[in-house]
């Protein structure tokens, strides 16, 4: 991001600046829960599933040459959407200056700009779904006013990116004729799709995090790598919503879904006994331990 650019985003920020989604709402609880690691892989699959997001990655991110440092950005970025409160709206203003120079031609040979309102739109739309979807295995069904305060704090996740209102579904009414039609018209299996659930591409070993560690999982590649990527296969596709994972193609058996529910039963049991430096994500852990300071001075 250049000095003028910089300038120029701050200048438009300050008092109008969207609102983050509420502390103790929907996403507060779930988004921060290390189950929610789980989660993303079938969202991340299915925005580039769109032709023109598909392309735009494939062509101008660094996701096969620095998969560690791309994956730990985008799980910083998401957390700030969430728990980031003034620093969310800054979030959004640096995302779209660093797409502003994304555009192409996608596979159905149709320009694309990363920062076209149909475009960025998808991109935020599928959390909704997969949340939603994934919940039920993970933590447990949404209540029907759960899935409608869940949407609500997505759109304003959406305002915090920069998109606006007219450009996003605003009821949970309104959204689902647009999924099915994006569905039916828009998605399939690119060629990052592909490479996201393959399970026999090279992928480097970890280079985060205290260097004894590193140098042990950089010897144990070869034989951790396999099983790893057969999970993250297992993961993206059974977390997916049913009808997305059918109209980009994915297949899905009945002892694979059988295989999924004991697995996150497991999950569900486990993951609450956790304490809270285990169970929830950094940044969440932080916001949440704000927000019961705040309480505890407050009352």
């Amino acid at each position: 991001m250049s000095s003028a650019e910089r300038a120029t985003e701050r200048r438009s920020g300050g008092a109008n600046d969207p609102a983050p989604p509420p502390p103790g709402g929907v996403l507060w609880s779930l988004s921060g829960d290390v189950r929610a690691l789980l989660m993303l892989p079938a969202a991340l699959t299915l925005q580039v599933a769109h032709p023109a997001v598909g392309a735009g990655v494939d062509e101008h991110s660094v996701f096969r040459t620095d998969p560690w440092g791309r994956g730990e950005r985008s799980l910083r970025s998401l957390q700030l959407w969430v728990y980031g409160g003034a620093e969310a709206a800054e979030e959004g203003r640096r995302l779209r200056v660093l797409h502003r120079s994304i555009q192409g031609t996608d596979t159905r040979g149709r320009r694309y700009h990363a920062l076209t309102p149909a475009n960025y739109a998808w991109v935020h739309a599928t959390g909704f779904p997969v949340y939603r979807h994934a919940a039920r295995y993970l933590v447990r069904p949404m209540t029907p006013d759960q899935e409608r305060a869940l949407y609500r704090e997505w759109l304003q996740v959406g305002r915090v990116l920069g998109i606006h209102d007219r450009d996003m579904p605003q009821t949970i009414e309104e959204f689902w004729p647009y999924w099915r039609k994006m569905l039916a018209e828009e998605i399939e299996a690119t060629a990052v799709v592909r490479e996201l659930v393959a399970t026999d591409l090279s992928v480097p070993p970890p280079d985060r995090g205290p260097w004894p560690l590193r140098l042990l999982l950089r010897a144990l590649w070869p034989v951790l790598l396999p099983p790893l990527a057969r999970f993250r296969r297992f993961v993206t596709i059974g977390l997916m919503p049913p009808d997305a994972r059918a109209a980009i193609g994915l297949p899905w058996t009945a002892a694979q879904e059988r295989r999924l529910r004991r697995t996150c039963a497991v999950l569900r049991a486990a993951v609450p006994a956790l304490p809270e430096r285990l169970r929830y994500l950094p940044r969440a852990r932080a916001a949440r331990a704000t927000r019961t300071a705040e309480a505890r001075r407050n009352g």
